[in-house]
């Protein structure tokens, strides 16, 4: 058994980790040259299913440094007005028996290092997936370069615009969300500010989410982890037709910050010093997949943003994709034994499916409510 993965972000990663560790032979196949080529996010919030997920397909040790590099915020989430008037707080109970209480807050690009881990050799940088052509026994992938790689499995791990999900499913689709964000970093705020996550939401549903990253133990004294200290994640977001411009990604990272600056003029002075400390900013548009029903199994299946794309209003993207990844390592590792790969894919593509599209309904439900994102059009 040979397992073709195209795309090393964390869904893609972790059931590499998983096949791995079940002793399945795996290549991960990625587009960008290095693994920090490009901003993809700064704090994700793991919740008990990514938890689960990473306990299930990373060793003993690496999963150890997760945990131990994670922050712990706690389960306290609140929503303010821009003058700071508190307009809802909401606090979650912890899990027994789950670090943190099951509410982690990690550095993305920590994780994913955490997640390359031990997987030299398994990774191939700069490969530009194109198309595959399924046969009989086995799926061919094809790149840019003219090389290809053959296995038992091909898995479309490559996010949002998705080369594999447009060969195998045409019909899917991606939609934007009518939102707009601008992520950045910034020094700690005032106390009121530091929960696990934090909405201010002022006129026109023009909004401000704030969530500490406080590591437990500094990722630069593990080796292999590149070092970062503690910061707050900000993100300024609006309906696409508040901004002045159109073209948020032609501005620099000053002229974004002046741009939420100009966007919250009267907001509390504590949210806009937080704003005016950002740095490394970068825009994000919001994109939602439409769900759609089931299709006929093939080798060729799909994972994470590639098949369901969600709205981060609720912060359950990169965890949904780490579900993803366990799932089917253990789907892949039954084929493995001896059960008929279709089948046992067929399974993994039925219960993906079922919390997978959950996952885009609730925070397209809430994002529309809170923020003015676009109705979620469904398919089913």
């Amino acid at each position: 058994m040979h397992v073709v993965v195209i795309g090393a972000g964390l869904g893609g990663l972790a059931l590499a980790q998983g096949l791995r560790r079940a002793g399945i032979s795996v290549a991960v196949y990625e587009r960008d040259a290095t693994p920090v080529i490009r901003n993809q996010g700064y704090r994700i919030r793991i919740d008990p299913n990514g938890i689960a997920a990473l306990r299930a397909v990373l060793s003993r040790s690496a999963y150890d440094v997760f945990v131990a590099t994670a922050g712990t915020p706690g389960g306290v989430t609140a929503t303010y007005d821009h003058e700071l008037n508190l307009l809802h707080r909401f606090e979650q109970p912890p899990v027994p028996g789950l670090p943190g209480g099951g509410n982690l807050a990690v550095n993305r690009q920590t994780l994913r290092e955490i997640l390359l881990a031990g997987l030299d050799g398994v990774v191939r940088f700069g490969a530009r997936f194109t198309r595959f052509e399924s046969g009989p026994d086995g799926v061919t992938a094809h790149f840019e370069d003219g090389s290809v790689a053959v296995g038992d499995v091909l898995v479309g791990a490559d996010g949002a615009g998705s080369v594999t999900r447009r060969q195998l499913l045409p019909e899917a689709r991606v939609v934007d969300a009518g939102l707009r964000l601008l992520y950045g970093k910034a020094a700690f705020g005032a106390e009121e500010l530091l929960g696990l996550w934090t909405t201010v939401v002022g006129p026109g549903k023009r909004f401000v989410g704030l969530a500490p990253v406080r590591f437990g133990e500094a990722p630069g004294r593990t080796p292999g982890l590149s070092p970062v200290t503690d910061y707050l994640t900000c993100v300024f977001g609006a309906r696409v037709e508040e901004f002045p411009c159109s073209d948020l990604v032609a501005l620099s990272g000053s002229e974004l910050r002046a741009v939420a600056l100009a966007m919250t003029d009267g907001w509390h002075p504590a949210v806009r010093e937080v704003l005016a400390g950002q740095d490394a900013i970068f825009p994000v548009t919001v994109r939602s997949s439409v769900p759609i029903g089931p299709w006929e199994t093939s080798r060729v299946t799909l994972l994470g943003d590639a098949i369901h794309v969600m709205s981060p209003a609720i912060g359950v993207g990169a965890n949904t994709a780490l579900r993803d990844g366990q799932v089917l390592a253990a789907r892949i590792r039954e084929a493995a034994g001896g059960r008929p790969v279709v089948e046992a894919l067929r399974e993994y593509e039925a219960e993906m499916v079922g919390y997978g599209f959950d996952a885009v309904r609730d925070p397209a439900r809430r994002g529309h409510e809170l923020v003015g994102q676009n109705p979620l059009e469904d398919a089913k």
